[in-house]
Parts: structure tokens; sequence; C-alpha cells
């Protein structure tokens, strides 16, 4: 009974632990941000396509460029822990335009979802993708 108390209160998980979550949080993390918001842009499974927020008043083709690349393009590179902190920064300008920007105003229903995404992105930037990522494959050739 010791035993399974010190286990569950460990505030020490093992690196093996720390890696397996990291890698199951960037992929549940950034499949959800591309299904649930950046096929949304481009009108895959709505009838019609979301209008993208420009309320930078940005040239509207670089904010529809940017915006689709950060819902689409960047969370594939998550995925893969691919350049995972310098893709999570166009991740974080979009969530975070659209924290303290787009909804500020609004209710905490509304803004809170850009909240988590930066929140869990942010995490993300500090952390970094983990041993099981292409990052750590690359670093580790870097060091031969």
């Amino acid at each position: 009974m010791k035993n399974l108390i010190q286990k569950i209160t460990n505030v020490y998980p093992s690196a093996y632990v720390v890696d397996i979550a990291l890698l199951v949080f960037r992929i549940s993390l950034s499949v959800e941000l591309m299904v649930a918001h950046g096929l949304k842009k481009l009108g895959i499974g709505v009838a019609a396509a979301e209008q993208v927020p420009n309320p930078l008043h940005l040239p509207e083709a670089f904010n529809s460029l940017f915006a689709n690349a950060a819902n689409l393009f960047f969370p594939v590179l998550v995925i893969f822990g691919f350049f995972t902190r310098i893709a999570v920064l166009p991740i974080l300008a979009v969530t975070l335009t659209g924290y303290f920007v787009l909804h500020w105003n609004d209710s905490l229903l509304i803004k809170d979802t850009p909240y988590m995404y930066s929140l869990c992105y942010l995490l993300l930037f500090i952390l970094g993708s983990g041993r099981y990522s292409l990052d750590y494959f690359i670093n580790q050739k870097a060091r031969k």
C-alpha cells in the first residue's frame, strides 16, 4: 500500500513517462487544433468555409495565409516534433491574438478556447518536443 501511495504522489516522473506524455500531448493537441479550427477555414466538414477574422487589419491575403498555416501546417510540424519550438510561435501568435485582441471583451466561455490553446502551446514551447521527435533525432545526429 505504501508503494502505491508513493507512486501516485511521486512528483518526479521518470524521463520515459515525461517523453511519452509529451508525445501524446503534442499529437492530440495539434490534431484537435487542425480538425476543430483548421479544416473549418478550408470549408471541410462544414457547409461554408469559416471566415478568418482580421482584428489587426493586416492585408487580407497575408492574414488568411498566416491563420491557415498556423491552424494546418505548423501543427503538423509539432506532431512530428520537427522544429517544434519554432513551429509553436505562429500558433501562439494566432491564439494569443484571438485571446487578447479578438475575444478580450467576450465572455469567459468564448475566450477560454484561445486561452487554453495558448497555455498548451506555451508549455510545448518551454518543454520542447521530448525524446520521441524529429528534433531529438536531429539533435542526436548533430552531437555525433
